[in-house]
């Protein structure tokens, strides 16, 4: 199974269902990096993301992007291949 990295803060709906998500395809592991409590793990997150909200999430080397990305390649068919299951 491919490594998943998702950038969170603590109180996001979206993060705690996106890893509801992710578990429920057999993800044990998600390395999750707070970016209310680092400062710079923010500005990195929109460095290479582009973008300013959390949750943001990579399988592997793809970024997947938010809660709303994460459906969407749920509903196509596409997550449990991307996550290598």
């Amino acid at each position: 199974m491919q490594p998943v990295k998702m950038y969170t803060t603590a109180v996001c709906p979206y993060c705690i269902r996106a890893k509801q998500i992710l578990k429920s395809k057999g993800v044990e592991q998600i390395e999750e990096i707070r970016i209310d409590t680092d400062p710079a793990a923010r500005n990195q997150m929109m460095e290479i993301t582009g973008r300013r909200t959390v949750p943001q999430i990579y399988i592997g080397d793809t970024h997947v992007g938010g809660h709303d990305d994460l459906v969407a390649l749920d509903s196509r068919g596409e997550l449990m291949p991307l996550l290598g299951a």
